[in-house]
């Protein structure tokens, strides 16, 4: 709208102000960087993944432990043990598990008698162990007394033989079978 005749205004020539004498412009305040949730969130998520890995690592150790640990708990578990490992499934090596360390040579001959009768019959036999009975002489001592049944056809005929058993037993933080002898 132009300014009403006969004013002052429009007779002025218009004036600017030079350009240096401008106020600078106003400049934008430089945008925040954005928080760093996302790294945040991630930081969190890798930490909990690594606590859970390691709890996982540790159960599965313990688990694994208590799996492959020989079950040395009472006397008559540890003499069907060490007999399963020496006559029925032959294993020195777990065997040992279940013994004080010294010489049961009595089984071992035993062990020894037994497969020569089997190549000298042809035949497998089979092995029970039967009747075992634990009598505690102390709270750290024992002696298991038990059967062991052979069974095999021999000629299409069924036949066994039963030997009776006594084995010491001593408790060295878990039991330990420490002799053996037939009983006559």
């Amino acid at each position: 709208m132009p300014p009403p005749a006969g004013s002052q205004v429009s007779r002025v020539p218009a004036q600017r102000t030079p350009p240096e004498e401008l106020a600078p412009p106003t400049v934008a305040p430089a945008p925040q960087r954005p928080r760093r949730r996302v790294r945040t969130v991630l930081a969190v998520v890798a930490g909990v993944l690594a606590a859970m890995c390691l709890g996982g690592g540790v159960v599965g150790y313990l688990v694994y432990d208590r799996v492959t640990t020989p079950d040395r708990s009472t006397p008559d578990v540890v003499v069907v043990a060490y007999l399963q490992a020496t006559l029925i499934s032959p294993d020195p090596n777990r065997a040992a598990l279940y013994t004080c360390g010294s010489s049961l040579s009595a089984v071992e001959a035993f062990r020894q008698q037994i497969e020569e009768r089997e190549q000298d019959l042809e035949v497998k036999f089979s092995i029970n162990l039967e009747h075992v009975i634990v009598s505690q002489t102390s709270p750290d001592d024992a002696i298991v007394t038990l059967n062991i049944r052979r069974s095999a056809y021999i000629d299409g005929v069924p036949q066994s033989l039963t030997d009776s058993w006594r084995f010491q037993v001593v408790n060295r933080h878990d039991w330990r079978v420490c002799g053996g002898e037939p009983v006559i």
